[in-house]
């Protein structure tokens, strides 16, 4: 019995896994602050490090670019966004318009299972914490409000809370002060506990001051990293 042979978009299918895989790697990257605001992202070293070629690369920064964590420069190439000070303000001060609007939303269409994952998430950000896992704690502490996005049943909600929680992660990086994961751990169960409860006035009393904690914790004094070995960064989450 003979093989099927394979199909003529086998290779085109390829390129996309292999597109998705630098692009999930080096955002991650990003978000856990590994690849600092300003560090450059050469696209020989990207690909050479990911196993992929420049074009691949190139996509991968075009789609970060579009979502704010990327500056394309002409002639002078890609790197991690630098926020400025004023764009920092505008972004928190959204955000917590945004946050607010989801929880709304959320009390009315949580369930269960929603409850659930959002437990079991902060377990997971409590085991970083035990393991002193700053960058991995810095991710999951974004990706809890991701989450409480996602489960409000609105896919807009979910997209732009995704993208402003990464771009505030460049402004930690950039303007704040070191991550506090104990901090974050128990100010999200907190906020569970009064999701479970149903308890609207409390449950957005929780969120603003975590919010405003999360502001008064980023928005210090301007600042930034000298010069990195990517390659270095990079072998950390190469695939």
């Amino acid at each position: 019995m003979t093989s099927p042979e394979p199909s003529a978009d086998a290779p085109a299918r390829k390129d996309i896994s292999r597109n998705e895989i630098v692009y999930k790697n080096l955002r991650r990257a990003i978000i856990e602050q590994a690849l600092l605001p300003g560090d450059k992202l050469p696209e020989d070293i990207i690909g050479e490090r990911f196993g992929v070629s420049r074009t691949i690369v190139r996509g991968v920064l075009t789609r970060l670019f579009s979502e704010g964590l990327v500056d394309l420069r002409p002639n002078r190439g890609a790197a991690v966004a630098r926020p400025s000070l004023e764009e920092a303000h505008d972004i928190f001060e959204a955000r917590r318009c945004l946050e607010r609007d989801v929880t709304r939303r959320l009390l009315q269409h949580i369930t269960e299972a929603g409850l659930a994952r959002l437990e079991q998430h902060v377990v997971q950000e409590e085991e970083a914490r035990q393991r002193n896992s700053t960058n991995e704690s810095i991710r999951l502490s974004g990706e809890f409000h991701i989450l409480m996005a996602e489960l409000s049943g609105n896919a807009v909600y979910a997209r732009y809370v995704n993208e402003i929680v990464s771009r505030c992660s460049l402004i930690l990086a950039l303007y704040g002060r070191p991550h506090s994961s104990e901090c974050a751990v128990s100010e999200h169960r907190e906020i569970v506990a009064g999701l479970r409860a149903r308890d609207e006035k409390h449950v957005l009393h929780l969120l603003e001051h975590h919010l405003e904690a999360v502001t008064a914790r980023a928005l210090l004094t301007a600042g930034g990293p000298g010069v990195r070995d990517i390659r270095k960064i990079l072998d950390r989450y190469g695939t």
